[in-house]
């Protein structure tokens, strides 16, 4: 009877088709990849290149709450850390980007895997609330480091070579080598969603309880996504400062922390593609309705109400309710 007990409450894991991508998801990476394929000869690379990173960001922000029901107030810890890093083994190691790029990475998780083993001793709001103060830790180390430059940052990181051979200073290549990287990162978020490990994940975010009755270990698993997300964060905060060529407080401030929540639940917590839309319209916003000033905050809040109050699952959510089909 316990054998099956864990079949009938974990639907998907270790049955036949639980892996495989449903036909409608190919199409949809595809059609995300033939589009960001063109863009840069549209749009503004750099522009695009700032999309891509905040849609990975929130990604994997989306894959702590969506997906394992963890609401963390502190993600531009990971996020901010993994940008100084990155751009001091760029400036002052002399690292190739995607040497300086995996060095931050590793760096967030590292920092995750820190804070991640002392927050999830605690659930709900207080959770949130540690996550918070640990990131408020970072920021004020940040302020007071050496190596980071202070209120000044870190300015004029050089783009490198990537593998020592091409040039990255140029928008274009930069920008195809940041696709890659983001392209990436979202299908190891897939793969983790639609995991064994990913089903035991959102068990543990429907009924913990049961899952515990069950007989799963929920702290490692809660410990394991937090990991996963924060180097994942660590990733796109990584790209974004070799695309700038700064790492600047504005990574580890808590409003980066709080945009990421917006992002994530404007396009749809526990979707897949939520939150790259999210990040899209966000992103879209701050850049062309910068000319209104510190009013882009005042439209960004309204707009947040008003996405809230007719897209309550979030607009991609809603229109996976629409379609009956998991987006």
């Amino acid at each position: 009877m316990a054998a099956n007990t864990h079949t009938l409450d974990l639907p998907a894991v270790g049955r036949p088709g639980a892996i495989g991508m449903p036909t409608h998801h190919k199409l949809i990476f595809l059609g995300f990849l033939a589009l960001a394929l063109v863009a840069p000869y549209v749009l503004y690379p750099v522009f695009l290149m700032k999309v891509l990173c905040f849609a990975l960001f929130a990604c994997a922000f989306n894959l702590l709450l969506g997906f394992g029901g963890l609401l963390s107030f502190g993600h531009a810890a990971y996020f901010g850390s993994a940008s100084y890093v990155s751009a001091h083994a760029a400036k002052v190691w002399g690292l190739t980007p995607e040497l300086s790029i995996l060095t931050g990475t590793l760096a967030a998780a590292v920092l995750g895997l820190a804070i991640g083993s002392l927050a999830i001793r605690r659930q709900g709001i207080y959770f949130a609330m540690v996550t918070l103060a640990f990131a408020q830790m970072v920021f004020f180390f940040s302020v007071q480091a050496p190596f980071t430059g202070g209120e000044d940052g870190i300015q004029s990181v050089p783009r490198g070579h990537l593998f020592g051979l091409i040039s990255m200073a140029p928008d274009r290549n930069l920008y195809f080598f940041v696709l890659a990287v983001v392209f990436a990162g979202l299908l190891i978020i897939y793969r983790i969603i639609h995991s064994p490990f990913g089903q035991v994940l959102k068990a543990i975010r429907d009924n913990e309880p049961r899952s515990v009755s069950l007989g799963y270990r929920v702290d490692r698993y809660k410990l394991a996504v937090f990991v996963l997300s924060a180097a994942l964060a660590g990733l796109a905060g990584a790209t974004k400062a070799i695309v700038f060529q700064l790492a600047s407080l504005t990574d580890v401030y808590w409003t980066m922390s709080g945009e990421v929540v917006l992002m994530t639940l404007l396009g749809g917590m526990g979707t897949v593609f939520g939150p790259i839309v999210g990040a899209a319209i966000i992103v879209a916003m701050q850049n062309y309705l910068a000319t209104f000033g510190a009013w882009v905050t005042v439209i960004q809040g309204v707009i947040f109400v008003i996405s809230v109050l007719l897209f309550r699952e979030g607009i991609i959510g809603v229109l996976s309710k629409w379609l009956k089909k998991p987006l």
